[in-house]
C-alpha cells in the first residue's frame, strides 16, 4: 500500500509553536531536539540541510507503525503475501545519502539522482573496452612511456623497487587466474535469443512464455563435466547445456545436460560421485576420463547409476558438436500460472542440425589433433553465419498423472518416455554472437539452479534441492564473494533493488541511509512486491521428517532396460565397445566382475558381450536387486532414445569437407565441387601435402589452404579426392595420404574420388563394396568433372555416417 508523505503547507514550515531557529539542530549527525526548529530564519549555510531534515521527518512520520505486521501471520499471507507498506516521497532529498550529490565531475557523473533506478543492470555495451588509437596506461590511467624495460640502477644495474609500473603489471599477471569450476570447468559459450512460438499463459505466469514472438536474450554455456579447464573437448563424458535467460522478470537459469538423467538420486552423493570420477588422488591420473578404478568401483556399487552410465557409454557421450547435441533440464520442475495452479514440466532442447556423434577411435584422435574441436566448431559456425539453432520442447503432466507412472518423477535417474507424455515445442533458440572476451563472459558466467522467475518453480527432487544450494555456494568461492551477480555477464536486465550491501568487489553505489526493511526513513522502500512477486506454490506436506528414499527410487533397472531396447544394433555395438574399453583400463579384476554383474540385470546379451571382451572365463551372477519385484516399463521401446531418431532439418549445411588436391588436378572438377558445396551451405577447404600452390592440368595454380598434418582426417566430415593417384603415389606422400583416406573410411564418412580406379582403392585397403557385396552408399567414384555425382554426395553427407561399412574390430 502506497501513500504520499504529507507535503508542508509552506516550504520548511511545521505545525506547532514557534521554535528558536538553530543551525546546530540541522548540521549535526548526532542527536537532535524533540521538535525540529522552523526552517525559516536558519543560517543560509544549513538551509538545504534543514529542508532535507524536515522532508525526512515527514516521510518517517507518514509511517507511524508497520501496517503489514498484522497480516504476516497465517496461511492466507503464505498463499498471497501483501505488498509492502511504503510512502511516495514528496521531496527528492529525503532519500539522498548526501546533499552534495548534486556536485558533478567527470568521475561522479552529471549528479542528477536517478530516482528509483539501478544503473548497474545495463547491456554489456557499458563495459566493453576498445583500445583502438589509444595510448598504453597503467591501471590507474597513467600513460606508460616505456613498456619494454624495467627501471634499473644503470643499464646493467639492479631493478628498482620503485618501479610501480613493473610491479603493477606483474602483480596483476600473478592474479589473473581464478579457481576453475569443480565440475564443468571446460566450457564454451555464445550469446543469442529465445523466441516463444506458443503462449503458455494457461500453465505458467513466466513472461518469456507469455506470447508468440516474444524474444528473450540468452547466454548459453556448453561444457564437459569431469575434465579440468585445459582438457580436451572430445573425451567421453556427460556434457553441460546451461542457458541463462535474461527475462523481464529477472534471470532464469536452466542448468541442464545433454543426457536427460543423472548418475545419482540425492545430492548427498554428489561429492562422492565427483571424487570417484576425478583423477585418482594418489597420482592425479587419468585426466578427463572415467576409465579408471575409482569411478567404476563407485558405479558398480551404485546400481541407480546404470541408466545414466548406459547413456554416457552410448554415442551421446561423444557428440559430433554442440550444434548436434540435445539438451535436457534433467529434473522435473513446476509451472505455476496466474491462478496459482500447478503442473509438472520437463525441458528438452532439440538441435535443428539433428543429433550426431563421433565414433570412439575418431574422438580419441581428435583429442590429440585439436583439443578445442567443439569450441572451434561453435565459434566458426557463428562467425560464418551458420547460427546454431534449437527448439525448446516441454513435457507437461499433472501430479495425479505422475502418481500413476511406474517410476517416480522426482527421481533424477528416470525419464518420462515421450510415448507417455509427448513433446510440445514451445519456442526456439538461436545462438548468433560469440563472446567478446572468453574470461569476462564464458569463464565468469555463473549458472545457478536457484535462479528461477515467477511461474517456474522447483519440485522435491532431492538432487535438485541440493543443487539449489551448491551452485550458488561454488560461485561465491570461485568468483570472489557474494557480489558475483554484479559481474556484467551475470547481471539481470531487470533492475536490482534490495538491502544486500557490501562484500568483496561491490560495484553498486546505493543512495540513501536505510539498508533494512521495514523502514520509514526511505519511505519503506524497497518494499515487498506481494502477489506480483515470486510466491512459492503451496504444496501440502504431510509426512515425517526422515532421511530415506521412496520405494519407487529402488527400481534401478527398468529404464536402463528401456534405453537398451531402444537402441539400434549399431548403437548397441558402440555401447558394448565403450564398456569394454573403459573396463579394460580398470586394474582391479573384482571391480570389472562387479560391473558386469550390474549389466546382467540390464540385458544378458549386453553383459555377455562385455564379459567376452574382457576375457572372462565365466559369467558373474546378476547383482542382487534393491527391489525384489521387477518393474515393467509402460513402454517396450522408445525410438526417441536413439540418436538416429533426430537426423535434423538442415541437411548437410555446416559440414566440413576436405578437398584433397595435388599437381595435375582437374580445375573444372574443383570449381564444380566448390559450387555444389556453396549451394548446400557446406564449407570446403583445399588440403594438400604441403602449403603452397599446386598446378592444374590446364596450367592454373590453386593455393593449398591447409595440410594433411595440420588438419588430419578426423577433423573433417567428408572428403573429396581431386589429387590424381599417380601424382600422389610418385610424390612420396602416399603414406600420409593413405592414412587420411583410411581414417575417413574407418570412421564411416562419405568419400568421393575423381579419376580413381577401384584397384587403386584396394591398394589402400579400402573396398568399394560392403562385406555383404552391396554397393557402399557413402563411397563414390567419378570418371572426370562431367560425371561428378554431387547431389548424391551431398545427400550422403547429410546422413553424416555410413555405418554399413563398420566392423569390430575394424578391417581398415
Amino acid at each position: 500500500m502506497a501513500r504520499k508523505s504529507p507535503a508542508p503547507t509552506k516550504r520548511g514550515a511545521t505545525s506547532g509553536p514557534a521554535v528558536l531557529p538553530s543551525s546546530g539542530a540541522f548540521a549535526s549527525t548526532v542527536s537532535g531536539p524533540s521538535q525540529l526548529p522552523d526552517v525559516a530564519g536558519v543560517d543560509l549555510s544549513v538551509q538545504e540541510m534543514a529542508e532535507q531534515r524536515h522532508a525526512l521527518e515527514r516521510t518517517a512520520g507518514a509511517m507511524p507503525f508497520n501496517e503489514n505486521k498484522a497480516g504476516e501471520h497465517g496461511l492466507a499471507n503464505g498463499h498471497a503475501p501483501q505488498a509492502g507498506a511504503h510512502v511516495e516521497l514528496t521531496d527528492d532529498t529525503a532519500g539522498a545519502s548526501t546533499l552534495s550529490e548534486t556536485i558533478s565531475s567527470l568521475k561522479v557523473g552529471e549528479s542528477q539522482p536517478m530516482l528509483g533506478r539501478n544503473a548497474n543492470s545495463p547491456s554489456l555495451d557499458a563495459v566493453r573496452v576498445d583500445a583502438s588509437g589509444q595510448t598504453l596506461t597503467t591501471n590507474q590511467g597513467v600513460l606508460v612511456a616505456d613498456n619494454q624495460n624495467s627501471l634499473k640502477a644503470g643499464l646493467r644495474g639492479a631493478t628498482l623497487m620503485e618501479d610501480f609500473i613493473l610491479r603493477e603489471k606483474l602483480t596483476h599477471f600473478d592474479h589473473e587466474r581464478i579457481p576453475e569450476r569443480v565440475v564443468h570447468a571446460r566450457g564454451s559459450a555464445a550469446h543469442g535469443y529465445f523466441e516463444c512460438i506458443e503462449s503458455l499463459a494457461d500453465i505458467t505466469r513466466a513472461e518469456l512464455f507469455a506470447e508468440p514472438g516474444k524474444r528473450t536474450p540468452v547466454f548459453v554455456r556448453f561444457s564437459t563435466v569431469a575434465g579440468e579447464r585445459g582438457s580436451a573437448d572430445t573425451v567421453r563424458d556427460t556434457r553441460g547445456f546451461a542457458t541463462k535467460f535474461y527475462t523481464d522478470d529477472g534471470n532464469w537459469d536452466l542448468v541442464g545436460n545433454n543426457i536427460p538423467v543423472f548418475f545419482i538420486q540425492d545430492a548427498m552423493k554428489f561429492p562422492d560421485l565427483v571424487h570417484a570420477v576425478k583423477p585418482e588422488p594418489h597420482h592425479g591420473m587419468p585426466q578427463a576420463s572415467s576409465a579408471h578404478d575409482t569411478f567404476w568401483d563407485f558405479i558398480s556399487l551404485m546400481p541407480e547409476s546404470i541408466h545414466h552410465t548406459l547413456w554416457v557409454m552410448s554415442d551421446r557421450g561423444i557428440p559430433r558438436s554442440y550444434r548436434t547435441m540435445q539438451g535436457f533440464g534433467v529434473h522435473t520442475f513446476r509451472f505455476v500460472n496466474a491462478r496459482n495452479e500447478s503442473v509438472f514440466v520437463k525441458f528438452h532442447w532439440l538441435p535443428a542440425a539433428g543429433t550426431h556423434s563421433l565414433v570412439w577411435d575418431e574422438a580419441a584422435k581428435i583429442a590429440g589433433a585439436d583439443p578445442d574441436f567443439h569450441r572451434r566448431d561453435l565459434w566458426e559456425s557463428i562467425e560464418s553465419g551458420l547460427f546454431p539453432e534449437y527448439e525448446l520442447a516441454i513435457q507437461v503432466f499433472t501430479e495425479e498423472e505422475a502418481d500413476q507412472f511406474s517410476f517416480d518423477v522426482l527421481d533424477a535417474t528416470k525419464i518420462v518416455p515421450e510415448e507417455l507424455v509427448p513433446l510440445r515445442v514451445v519456442g526456439r533458440m538461436v545462438l548468433n554472437r560469440n563472446p567478446d572476451n572468453f574470461f569476462a563472459e564464458t569463464e565468469q558466467v555463473a549458472f545457478c539452479t536457484a535462479h528461477v522467475v515467477p511461474g517456474i518453480e522447483f519440485t522435491n527432487d532431492p538432487l535438485l534441492q541440493g543443487r539449489i544450494h551448491s551452485y550458488i555456494d561454488t560461485q561465491i568461492s570461485r568468483l570472489g564473494g557474494a557480489n558475483f551477480h554484479e559481474i556484467p555477464i551475470n547481471a539481470s536486465l531487470t533492475e536490482v533493488h534490495n538491502n544486500q550491501r557490501d562484500g568483496m568487489h561491490r560495484k553498486a553505489i546505493h543512495r540513501g541511509r536505510a539498508a533494512y526493511e521495514p523502514n520509514s526513513l526511505a519511505g519503506g522502500c524497497p518494499f515487498q512486491a506481494g502477489p506480483a512477486g515470486f510466491v512459492s506454490f503451496p504444496q501440502p506436506v504431510f509426512e515425517d521428517k526422515v532421511r530415506g528414499k521412496p520405494e519407487k527410487f529402488a527400481d534401478h533397472y527398468s529404464q536402463a532396460q528401456l534405453f537398451w531396447r531402444s537402441q539400434s544394433l549399431i548403437e548397441k555395438n558402440h555401447i558394448i565397445a565403450a564398456f569394454r574399453f573403459e573396463l579394460s583400463r580398470v586394474t582391479v579384476g573384482a571391480v570389472r566382475r562387479r560391473m558386469v554383474s550390474v549389466l546382467a540385470n540390464v540385458d544378458a546379451e549386453l553383459a555377455q558381450a562385455v564379459a567376452t571382451g574382457l576375457g572372462f572365463s565365466d559369467m558373474p551372477a546378476p547383482q542382487p536387486r534393491a527391489l525384489a519385484r521387477e518393474v515393467k516399463s509402460e513402454v517396450d521401446a522408445s525410438p526417441a532414445l536413439s540418436l538416429f531418431a533426430r537426423p535434423g532439418e538442415m541437411g548437410a549445411a555446416g559440414r566440413r569437407v576436405a578437398v584433397l588436391i595435388a599437381d595435375g588436378l582437374d580445375l573444372k572438377a574443383l570449381l564444380s565441387v566448390k559450387q555444389a558445396f556453396n549451394d548446400a551451405g557446406i564449407i570446403p577447404r583445399w588440403v594438400g601435402a604441403r602449403l603452397g600452390k599446386v598446378t592444374s592440368t590446364d596450367g592454373q595454380q590453386v593455393e593449398v589452404e591447409t595440410t594433411l598434418e595440420a588438419m588430419p582426417s578426423v577433423l573433417w566430415d567428408a572428403t573429396v579426392v581431386l589429387a590424381p593417384h599417380p601424382q600422389v603415389s610418385s610424390s612420396g606422400g602416399m603414406g600420409q595420404f593413405a592414412e587420411f583416406l583410411r581414417d575417413q573410411y574407418r570412421h564411416c564418412k562419405p568419400i568421393l574420388l575423381v579419376d580413381w580406379a577401384p584397384v587403386q582403392m584396394a591398394d589402400l585397403g579400402i573396398m568399394t563394396t560392403l562385406p555383404n557385396g552391396e554397393e557402399d552408399p557413402g563411397l563414390f567414384l567419378a570418371a572426370g568433372a562431367d560425371a561428378l555425382p554431387m547431389p548424391e554426395f551431398v545427400e550422403a553427407l547429410a546422413r553424416h555416417r555410413h555405418f554399413e561399412r563398420e566392423s569390430d574390430p575394424p578391417k581398415v
